[in-house]
């Protein structure tokens, strides 16, 4: 949970450094500007509020890794990958959507600091403790984070313990272990299909580069 907390804010505060014509520039996801990006993290702590307070009375049926489903690789083609845009491009002024990431995100941070890691939280049908449901979006925060990041080489990364446990995270949803010359934020990047590996990559990944990629949702 001290996990959550520190790659939230650091996230955060990524994005409270940003200058305005950063937030037109292209992210690292699939379609998305930055403040699309921007916009979807604020649908994300709005979720992270919801489920932290939607207690569950369950056994749980998912843990921090299989929270996650490897999916198909998004094309931006997706319906609420569209939502995303408009409400984005509703804010009209980048201080707007500062101001409410910062509003509701501080929201979400304070909620997950309080939360009792044993409770059991409902989301999306699913019981969770709110530890592994907290654990689970480590993953989330470090993979926007690069992905905020990607076009900008100036603006602040995810930390060392971030990229780390993100990659274990990410390991244990996959069920395979990516090599140890890939350093965590190139794990990240290759295993989700954020970039393609080079030829290096691929020879030390052998049997593992025709699976990739992991996309993860």
């Amino acid at each position: 949970m001290e996990l959550f907390s520190s790659s939230w804010a650091a996230l955060r505060s990524t994005v409270a450094g940003l200058a305005d014509e950063d937030f037109a520039r292209p992210s690292g996801c699939t379609g998305w500007l930055v403040r699309d990006l921007v916009c979807h993290l604020v649908i994300d702590a709005q979720d992270v509020l919801i489920t932290l307070a939607t207690p569950a009375m369950g056994e749980p049926t998912r843990d921090a890794a299989t929270y996650w489903n490897v999916v198909p690789t998004p094309t931006g083609d997706d319906p609420l990958d569209a939502l995303t845009v408009r409400l984005a491009a509703a804010y009209e002024e980048p201080r707007l959507l500062k101001f409410h990431l910062d509003d509701v995100g501080s929201a979400a941070g304070r909620a997950a600091g309080l939360a009792d890691p044993g409770a059991r939280v409902e989301t999306q049908e699913q019981v969770l403790t709110a530890g592994d449901y907290l654990s689970a979006y480590v993953l989330e925060w470090t993979l926007h984070h690069l992905d905020l990041v990607a076009g900008l080489p100036d603006a602040a990364g995810p930390s060392a313990e971030a990229l780390a446990g993100a990659r274990a995270l990410l390991e244990r949803v996959v069920g395979e272990e990516f090599p140890r010359s890939l350093s965590d934020a190139d794990a990240l990047l290759v295993g989700t299909g954020r970039r393609a590996p080079t030829a290096d990559e691929a020879a030390a990944l052998g049997a593992l580069a025709t699976r990739l990629p992991f996309a993860v949702g």
